[in-house]
């Protein structure tokens, strides 16, 4: 019994590592958060380093503190992207280990329904998952409004890509459906029923 309880330990890391990493970061929607209040800088921020002057050709001159701000959210935006994309990755091989430790432990004639049934959740959703991530990499790519250094060029494009990027992000966690926590609960529960009784010492 204590090798299956080893077994499942090291399985519900795996499912913190990846099911909840795919389901649960925070930073998935703050792309699009961060731009809701664009117009409006929090009254504790210094003044502009860009003294107002005229518009010139149409053109009135953005606060460096503004474009700093996009520039640390589209950087942002891509770290949480490529952390969804490489936990999307490696899901088949975490569901090939996962499926394997569960048949151990049927076989010892434990009862593996309510964790099969959670992984089968979770595995059935990867494929919608994968798919509302994909449209990312190109938005990426082309980084409209941003030069390769991901500095502001243009700041309406550079808002619009923003946007885009976090609907992505967005969209996969909403696909993940609550299904990376509903396993790592079943896997939880799994190992609290089965945790070895110690004989108690004595006096």
């Amino acid at each position: 019994m204590a090798v299956i309880i080893s077994i499942f330990k090291k399985f519900g890391l795996a499912a913190l590592v990846l099911a909840i990493g795919l389901v649960a970061l925070p930073a998935a929607s703050a792309p699009a958060a961060g731009l809701q209040d664009e117009t409006t800088p929090p009254t504790n921020q210094p003044a502009s380093r860009v003294v107002p002057v005229p518009a010139r050709d149409g053109v009135v001159p953005v606060p460096a503190r503004d474009n700093e701000r996009l520039e640390q959210i589209w950087a942002r935006a891509q770290t949480v992207f490529y952390l969804q994309g490489d936990r999307l990755a490696k899901a088949d091989d975490f569901l090939a280990k996962a499926q394997s430790l569960i048949d151990k432990a049927s076989q010892k004639g434990w009862d593996t329904s309510t964790v099969q049934a959670a992984l089968n959740a979770f595995a059935a959703v990867i494929p919608t998952a994968q798919a509302a991530h994909d449209p990312g990499a190109a938005i990426k790519t082309s980084h409209n409004g941003f030069d390769a250094d991901g500095k502001v060029t243009d700041r309406a494009a550079a808002i619009e890509t923003v946007k885009s990027l976090g609907q992505v992000l967005k969209d996969t966690r909403a696909a993940m459906n609550g299904t990376g926590q509903a396993l790592r609960e079943a896997v939880k529960a799994f190992r609290n029923a089965h945790r070895p009784v110690l004989a108690p010492t004595t006096p």
